[in-house]
């Protein structure tokens, strides 16, 4: 399916940090009935469209579901600049079967939202309702093994060990993410509600520690490190150290 500003919608800000997880996108929507046409996604927790508005690029018809009325706002004139149609709705994840009804998605994204909901396993229980059979849930999460490398080689040890050891995966008081996952708790997660583990990638293994200069001071250095990133998505040691864990979460 064509795209209208293809570069675009792979491309722009932070390319790199996004490319493993719009290749995965990308894999899911080509496998999800590739000749039913135009795909109806729900990105929950979706902001102000910077997975909904490249995805409705695509042609697909795409719901955002999220709490704030400004970031909704900034969505429809995202869209708007872009010559698409978004539809957004004010709500919680918790509320989406009221909200949408049952089955009402190809592909559900919920990026970036299940460490700050009180129970990310009701949440996944929520989502499991909306997408339809032979669908798939795009969870995307931060990393307990990562934030406790990056307050390590800041120095900050003791946060480290208590980011290791701790439950919710948190280094502290003063720590702003409540929750992290690791790619078992994370996995069961998936699996308590009722969904299959499809594919488990790492996100952003070494793009948090290149610096931006390197990338553009070096020709084709971006690209390379694209193509090392989408290698070491899928290394069974290497996708533990990722600042964030994507995981395509199958309803059968």
């Amino acid at each position: 399916m064509a795209t209208r500003q293809g570069k675009r919608t792979w491309g722009g800000g932070g390319r790199v940090r996004s490319a493993v997880l719009w290749d995965a996108l990308r894999k899911v929507l080509d496998r999800i009935d590739p000749d039913s046409g135009p795909r109806d996604i729900v990105d929950v927790g979706g902001g102000t469209g910077g997975f909904a508005v490249p995805l409705a690029e695509l042609g697909h018809r795409v719901t955002v579901v999220d709490a704030s009325l400004d970031a909704l706002a900034a969505l429809e004139r995202r869209a708007d600049e872009s010559g698409v149609t978004v539809r957004a709705v004010q709500g919680d994840a918790a509320d989406l079967p009221d909200l949408l009804g049952r089955d009402a998605a190809d592909l559900v994204l919920c990026h970036s939202v299940l460490e700050y909901v009180d129970d990310p396993a009701a949440v996944m229980a929520t989502l499991t309702t909306v997408v339809r059979p032979g669908g798939s849930v795009s969870v995307l999460v931060p990393g307990q093994v990562a934030a406790a490398l990056a307050r390590a080689v800041a120095g900050h040890f003791d946060d480290a060990r208590r980011a290791l050891t701790d439950p919710s995966g948190r280094w502290g008081e003063h720590d702003h993410t409540p929750r992290r996952f690791t790619r078992q708790s994370l996995s069961a997660l998936v699996e308590n509600a009722g969904l299959r583990v499809g594919a488990l990638h790492g996100v952003r293994i070494f793009a948090d520690l290149v610096p931006a200069g390197l990338l553009d001071a070096e020709q084709d250095a971006a690209e390379a490190l694209i193509a090392l990133e989408s290698v070491a998505a899928v290394h069974p040691v290497l996708r533990e150290l990722a600042t964030q864990l994507h995981v395509v979460a199958d309803r059968v």
